[in-house]
């Protein structure tokens, strides 16, 4: 669903008051988080869609991957999940067992355990999960705390809505297309500890509404603009080439600049097709950091010597009435 519509329902929703919810919808953050007692708050999240690749197994750790991202991005622990699938019944039950398997796996790789779900059945394939983690109620990151002067990081590539639209066409072959499937199945986990361990001061995970609708997101619930930095931003060398073809392009790249551009300001030198790679729709995407000056180089060192491949992007500033976002 493009964020018009989706906006447009939220705004109905009540406004619900209690002093053990933590975090609920009202900054349109990435989770929603309960507190239990004094040490632990549980986090709660729910992600599906239909098939992005061919590979039964690979969509299922795919979406595995990427419902456990919002936790991560709370700065949580995921630790209990449910299945969530629509299912054809003319299909052969391998390719949902095959499915099943590959969320499983990356399941047990984060440590998650499978508790159940619920099934119908669809005229295409949908699966997800529906996750649940623990978070200190002290320590939770939310999407509303960056501040002017604050550095923004992110930890993987964006391009994947347009490199997945490309498969699906058969305009790239897999092969070619393997740095952005593998970042798609690489767990948020390692970057979360990181950045928990760190005290950053503000975090989201880059999904459907791309690079500058989670931006605008999270600038909104922190009441600062971001300035982009569009020759740092990390773009998958394939998605620049596919993104010139119209026919590679997702159809929620044109929802979320119909919505957000109003309040995004492109310069003059940003090409179109980067800047139809920021609007890109992410699936597992990596995460948005924000982060004090003082504390970046020891965010940036902690992440590379676990592995992880951290972008300066841009930078947190005081807000601007005529723009959120500026990409330079």
């Amino acid at each position: 669903m493009g964020p018009k519509s989706l906006m447009q329902v939220l705004h109905h929703l009540p406004d619900v008051k209690d002093e053990n919810l933590l975090v609920g919808i009202q900054t349109a953050d990435d989770a929603g988080v309960y507190k239990i007692t004094d040490d632990i708050a549980i986090v709660n999240t729910l992600d599906f869609f239909p098939p992005i690749v061919d590979d039964p197994y690979m969509f299922g750790s795919i979406a595995a991957a990427n419902a456990m991202s919002d936790v991560y991005a709370m700065g949580g622990i995921p630790k209990l999940a449910m299945n969530i699938v629509g299912f054809p019944p003319e299909l052969d039950l391998s390719i949902l067992e095959e499915i099943i398997k590959g969320s499983v796996d990356k399941m047990k790789e984060a440590g998650v355990f499978l508790i159940g779900g619920h099934s119908i059945e669809d005229k295409e394939v949908k699966y997800g999960l529906s996750v649940t983690g623990f978070v200190h109620p002290e320590r939770i990151i939310r999407n509303s705390g960056a501040r002017a002067g604050d550095v923004l990081i992110l930890t993987k590539p964006l391009g994947v809505g347009v490199i997945t639209t490309a498969l699906k066409n058969r305009n790239v072959q897999p092969e070619d297309a393997q740095d952005a499937l593998k970042s798609m199945q690489t767990l948020n986990n390692i970057s979360a500890r990181v950045m928990t361990d760190i005290g950053v001061s503000a975090c989201t995970d880059i999904t459907g509404f791309g690079l500058i609708g989670h931006s605008i997101e999270m600038a909104d619930a922190s009441d600062v603009s971001f300035v982009l930095d569009s020759k740092k931003a990390p773009v998958f060398d394939i998605a620049l080439k596919l993104v010139k073809k119209r026919a590679n392009m997702p159809k929620a790249i044109a929802s979320n600049k119909e919505y957000f551009k109003q309040r995004v300001v492109i310069d003059d030198n940003v090409k179109e097709g980067l800047e139809n790679i920021f609007y890109d729709p992410q699936t597992s995407g990596g995460l948005l950091i924000s982060v004090s000056e003082d504390k970046k180089a020891r965010l940036i060192e902690r992440l590379l010597s676990n592995g992880v491949k951290p972008y300066e992007i841009g930078k947190v500033v005081k807000r601007k009435n005529d723009w959120v976002i500026r990409v330079s």
